[in-house]
């Protein structure tokens, strides 16, 4: 399905050692969709909310037009921008999303402007889940979570991965709680 240059992880080989330290793998290009649809869906949901609100607001004001032209206008001056805006920001988050692996743990950095970066030692892994909803499994994606001991923050996630690469990080960080029960 996927050649080893498109993912991180070399199959042929024992994914069981710790790899190299690599730079930062990006998300593969293919998920760049998702993150624009879910940027769209989540401002463009909340520009008709706010377009609503707004359309109502007027429509009880302006008495020279019809309410309901007020309305729609009002959504659509609102929502439609809102979700060009989500669409853009889903692009930035596909964009500078990365996770690395080496042999302290699983690291995740998100953005640019402000950066976060989430480091989890492979001691405090509790357990791992791979999530697969119907988009992702058209386009050979998962979702990693990794759930760690402690209360706050106790799972790290990182969306969109490539299959072969999110199954090669589950299987490798889960070989490692093997190896801290026995």
């Amino acid at each position: 399905m996927n050649t080893p240059a498109e993912t991180a992880f070399d199959r042929e080989h024992d994914p069981a050692p710790v790899p190299e330290p690599r730079d930062w793998n990006p998300l593969p290009a293919r998920a760049r969709p998702l993150f624009l649809l879910g940027g769209a869906i989540s401002f463009g949901g909340l520009g008709l909310i706010a377009g609503s609100v707004a359309g109502l607001v007027a429509a009880s004001e302006i008495d020279q037009w019809p309410r309901l032209y007020v309305l729609i206008a009002a959504i659509a001056a609102i929502a439609l921008p809102a979700a060009l805006f989500g669409v853009w920001f889903g692009h930035k988050n596909h964009r500078f999303t990365r996770w690395r692996l080496d042999g302290h743990g699983l690291a995740v950095r998100r953005g640019r402007l402000w950066q976060r970066e989430t480091r989890v030692p492979t001691t405090r892994v509790q357990h791992l889940d791979l999530r697969r909803g119907p988009l992702q499994r058209r386009r050979a994606l998962a979702t990693l979570v990794v759930h760690t001991a402690g209360t706050a923050h106790s799972s790290v996630s990182v969306p969109n991965l490539d299959l072969d690469d999110a199954e090669a990080l589950r299987d490798h960080l889960g070989r490692q709680i093997d190896h801290d029960d026995d």
